[in-house]
């Protein structure tokens, strides 16, 4: 009998079929049992204290059975946390997961004071935006004193061609076309609800040692307090807080010297 069909007699009968994650993991060399676990994980949404095994099952696609023993086996590693009344919700080691992240890129000691300058200087929120993949996400956010403002959720994967900062990140990664040329002569954005109805943002590329693009920092606000004109006004705000950042992501107090752009990655 050959290895395939012992696989599938061995298969509980009641077990529903792999869903397209976990089948796209085994094709590729993946091990399903982590692809699986990391599904888990994956079902909460934000905002979620907490979620019922049976949720969890039908999120995942996967029987009560095998979603409880990932449950119990990420529990002992402080991923997953049983409370009293049986729902399961994330454990501190996740948090703690996305603090390391989050250190990996010198979010308290250079972006945030940054951040918390600019949206001084503009009186808006101010982001750092990276690329992850074919998405982008926020990785730190400063909010601004105004209580009209756009918010945006940390870690949320955002898509790269919708809204200045995903288009900033494109342009100075090389992207082809027009827009993007265009985008690299002037050297910022702007949008006006290109992914949001009503929320504007002005954005330019932040740089690091050898030109390399680490990412993108923006501020942004309500259409109605943020017009085209007043999102041009701030665009050499928006720029000269990304310099600084350039300088000190690349440890250096002069700019980075002009050369090729290169694409964007946070680790070599």
């Amino acid at each position: 009998m050959s290895n395939t069909a012992k696989s599938r007699s061995s298969a509980s009968p009641n077990e529903p079929a792999p869903p397209p994650e976990a089948r796209g993991a085994q094709e590729s060399g993946g091990v399903i049992a982590v692809t699986r676990a990391l599904q888990v994980l994956e079902a909460f949404a934000l905002g979620e204290s907490s979620l019922p095994l049976a949720e969890l099952s039908r999120r995942c696609g996967l029987h009560k059975t095998t979603v409880l023993r990932l449950a119990r086996t990420l529990a002992q590693s402080g991923f997953m946390v049983q409370r009293e009344d049986g729902d399961w919700r994330l454990g501190p080691a996740a948090g703690w997961l996305g603090a390391r992240y989050q250190a990996g890129f010198d979010a308290q000691n250079v972006l945030e004071p940054a951040l918390r300058e600019l949206s001084r200087v503009t009186g808006e929120s101010a982001a750092f935006y990276v690329r992850e993949g074919q998405v982008r996400t926020c990785l730190v956010r400063v909010e601004g004193p105004q209580g009209l403002r756009h918010h945006a959720r940390m870690g949320e994967g955002l898509p790269l061609d919708k809204g200045s900062p995903g288009r900033v990140i494109l342009a100075f990664s090389g992207e082809p076309g027009r827009a993007y040329e265009e985008i690299r002569k002037k050297g910022y954005y702007w949008s006006i609800g290109e992914r949001e109805n009503g929320v504007a943002t002005v954005s330019a590329p932040v740089f690091g040692m050898h030109w390399r693009l680490m990412g993108s920092v923006c501020i942004s606000g309500p259409e109605s307090r943020l017009p085209a004109e007043k999102l041009e006004a701030l665009a050499p705000t928006v720029i000269a807080a990304a310099t600084q950042l350039s300088y000190a992501l690349a440890g250096k107090t002069a700019a980075p010297s002009q050369g090729p752009v290169r694409a964007t990655h946070w680790h070599p």
